[in-house]
């Protein structure tokens, strides 16, 4: 074997793979995010819906986008696999558990298989459906001096051969766009309570996931240190740990109590 192969599959190894492709998901978390708060806008829906388009059109974001499924798979069946491995090399469990690892750190992969299960109904109920299903369009005209949007379902039979059907017209100033509701499907999916509280306890699991995770990726690089370990630790918490799964988890409850 190559030293690189050596390298990758020793233990140390392992958990730089599984540190680099934590770290680089928390960044997917973060803008994922910020994409998705235009689901709080009060304009119909235009505003997720042409970012939705833009997601799956602009070609470097795609190139990312597949890269970033394969770090999910990645993360998730490597994580596994080091479980494993620790386990078949540690048949008996310690007699005290207590001082020799947390409750996030022994328990990393049922939080992240819960994730797992979570991201595939994601996946199958919005991005499959945006991209294999017929979708019903809504056109959005928009007053270019006052920024105001008006929303029109367009009949169910309409179909059209791109994402995104957008015509300015400087004399009336107006700016219309056609384009998929996946607002539509969204605010329905979450009229169902179970599929809410689904999603409220993934982001639970997010969240003890991610405040361990976060912290032994940069001990896993080598990156801690006295003077940048509370900062470390601070992000963990107060951003991986509860505003990244509470953004996450206000969307549901938004659109199953207030729409």
């Amino acid at each position: 074997m190559s030293w690189l192969t050596k390298t990758l599959t020793s233990s140390i190894g392992k958990k730089v793979l599984m540190a680099l492709t934590g770290l680089f998901l928390c960044t997917f978390l973060v803008v994922h995010l910020s994409g998705n708060l235009q689901l709080f806008k009060c304009d119909g829906g235009y505003a997720f819906n042409t970012y939705a388009v833009f997601m799956t059109t602009f070609p470097p974001i795609k190139v990312i986008s597949y890269g970033n499924y394969f770090f999910i798979l990645f993360h998730a069946f490597w994580g596994l696999y080091i479980t494993y491995n620790n386990r078949k090399a540690r048949p008996v469990g310690y007699a005290v558990t207590k001082n020799q690892s947390s409750p996030f750190s022994r328990n990393m992969a049922i939080f992240g298989t819960i994730l797992l299960v979570y991201i595939v109904v994601h996946m199958s109920d919005f991005w499959y459906k945006f991209h294999y299903e017929n979708l019903p369009y809504v056109q959005y005209t928009e007053e270019i001096s006052t920024g105001k949007v008006d929303a029109m379902e367009m009949p169910a039979d309409y179909t059209q051969d791109v994402k995104k059907v957008e015509k300015l017209d400087p004399v009336a100033g107006t700016n219309t766009v056609i384009v998929k509701d996946l607002y539509k499907v969204v605010s329905f999916s979450f009229q169902n309570l179970g599929l809410v509280i689904f999603y409220i306890l993934a982001m639970v699991a997010l969240s003890f996931h991610l405040v361990h995770g976060f912290q032994s990726a940069f001990q896993s690089l080598g990156w801690r240190h006295a003077k940048y370990t509370p900062l470390i630790k601070g992000i963990s918490v107060w951003v991986f740990g509860i505003l990244i799964p509470l953004g996450y988890a206000a969307m549901p409850i938004y659109f199953y109590f207030f729409k």
